[in-house]
């Protein structure tokens, strides 16, 4: 069934006075690498299932379209970071216009577009036993048109972080600054860096990506940090993808092996990090001077105080801004800021950067459910009240997953264990003859220590410390947990018992 004929296989239905509703049996929100990831599932696992897609921008991608800062690119390989079930023949770190692209297939393979209701802000979700169903209050972005939706099930794609602002810590003085101050989440499309002093606030990923994209056009970029990050710089290519490709070897067959070997070499250095922290810092610092000589001081800009793997660590291909520091485009500066000035930036050490315009590369505030209004049965819903069964359902909530993926693998691969659980749960509610399932506590969870979302101990990137409190509460119990371990979960979820007292039907 194709999605045109998924959108004209649901008649609208009146749904409290002259405003009309749509019905699907599933509403999956978001359009990203989950959302249709999920609609993918959908169609192949569930074909008997109606569904449609919510998107608030005009097109699909999420993070891909939301981002569009020079250099945007993939921080973990593609060969993971795509879909099992379509083959990835490009480099293993992809740009922005890449993953779209590749996106795009998908879209186009499997007939998916007609299910996608683009320009679409979901307001509000309600639940109601009664009817068991939700029904989603939403707006046509351009028009301001109000839409209603209602649902048998609600899947959560939406991402996990706040799109219309990034986060900016609000130092002294910033309204003196006599340049332009930009946040890459937005960047702006005519903002002209030639020859320019430029000063990038960060040491992430972004900052990681953004530095040497414009090296060569600046009068010269410096990265300002806090405090350093690991990176893994190597070669943007795969050596076992491009040995199977001189020999002639099917691309799904080639996915499917170098896939499996990254996943399996992902799992040893998560290991190592853990038990032979020292050994692997060294080894990434090692890395780092084959780029930088032995006179850089490799101690004060590139090592971290924490050990490999408590926050994400990013690829580096090429070694391009270890690159970049090297020809001396580019500069990395670690220090704390004091105050902003009219020229640049005073630094604690009583240093001043000068500058023409300063990049806020300080990531993003984190958003729980896309700020969507919930209710059940008429009473407000606080997801931070909830527990979570294995970071995608939630103590008391009926019918709705959330996709939440991997800080240590690639997003994607839960995407695709959860189209697994999703269609396996749909169809067992089927034989049952339920039409609502909730998670709760079992009487043997009952004196379970109740915790925040991750332990800091094991992962503590700043967007998560900072909304803790907004997220839901985790167990003692692995089966109340988000465990961020791919390795244990891809086996496990084919396994759980969905007759399990975890588990509520009705």
């Amino acid at each position: 069934m194709s999605g045109t004929e998924t959108l004209e296989r649901t008649a609208p239905q009146k749904a409290g006075g002259a405003q009309q509703a749509e019905h699907f049996d599933v509403l999956v929100v978001g359009a990203g690498i989950s959302g249709i990831g999920a609609a993918y599932h959908l169609k192949t696992q569930c074909p008997g299932k109606s569904f449609a897609v919510l998107e608030k921008k005009e097109t699909f991608g999420g993070t891909w379209v939301q981002h569009t800062y020079p250099g945007i690119r993939s921080d973990s390989d593609l060969f993971t970071f795509g879909y099992r079930f379509k083959p990835w023949t490009g480099a293993p770190i992809a740009s922005a216009e890449e993953i779209r692209t590749y996106m795009e297939e998908v879209i186009e393979e499997n007939d998916l577009g007609g299910a996608i209701r683009y320009g679409h802000e979901i307001l509000s979700a309600k639940w109601s036993s009664e009817e068991n169903l939700w029904t989603v209050e939403a707006r046509k972005v351009e028009t301001g048109e109000p839409q209603r939706f209602t649902t048998n099930f609600l899947w959560m794609c939406q991402g996990y972080y706040r799109h219309e602002k990034g986060y900016t810590p609000d130092w002294p003085d910033m309204e003196k600054f006599k340049g332009k101050i930009v946040h890459p989440q937005h960047w702006p499309q005519d903002l002209d860096y030639e020859g320019k002093r430029v000063v990038v606030i960060g040491s992430g990923a972004t900052a990681a990506t953004l530095v040497p994209a414009i090296a060569d056009k600046t009068a010269h970029v410096t990265m300002l940090q806090r405090s350093p990050t690991y990176f893994i710089p190597g070669r943007n290519a795969n050596e076992l993808a491009d040995e199977l490709r001189k020999l002639d070897v099917d691309e799904a067959w080639i996915h499917e092996i170098t896939r499996r070997k990254i996943l399996f070499d992902q799992q040893e250095f998560a290991r190592r990090a853990w038990e032979e922290p020292e050994e692997v810092k060294e080894e990434l610092l090692t890395a780092v001077r084959e780029f930088l000589g032995p006179d850089f001081d490799i101690k004060k800009h590139f090592t971290p105080s924490y050990r490999p793997w408590r926050q994400r660590v990013a690829f580096v291909p090429d070694g391009d801004i270890f690159q970049g520091i090297a020809s001396g485009k580019a500069s990395v500066v670690t220090d704390e800021i004091e105050r902003f000035t009219e020229k640049g930036i005073l630094l604690k050490s009583g240093e001043e950067l000068e500058a023409d315009i300063i990049v806020t590369a300080t990531g993003f505030d984190l958003c729980v459910m896309g700020d969507i209004k919930f209710e059940v049965d008429g009473n407000p819903l606080d997801f931070a009240d909830t527990v979570t069964y294995r970071g995608m359902m939630f103590t008391g909530v009926p019918n709705l997953l959330w996709v939440f993926g991997y800080f240590r693998a690639s997003w994607t691969l839960r995407v695709d264990l959860m189209g697994d659980f999703v269609a396996r749960l749909l169809k067992h509610m089927d034989q049952k003859g339920a039409k609502k399932v909730s998670v709760a506590l079992r009487p043997e969870d009952k004196d379970m220590e109740i915790l925040p979302w991750i332990d800091p101990e094991d992962f503590n990137p700043g967007y998560l410390m900072r909304s803790m409190h907004l997220l839901p509460k985790r167990g003692t119990k692995r089966d109340w947990q988000h465990t961020q371990d791919y390795w244990k979960e891809k086996d496990e979820f084919p396994q759980i018992d969905l007759d399990d007292a975890a588990f509520v039907y009705e």
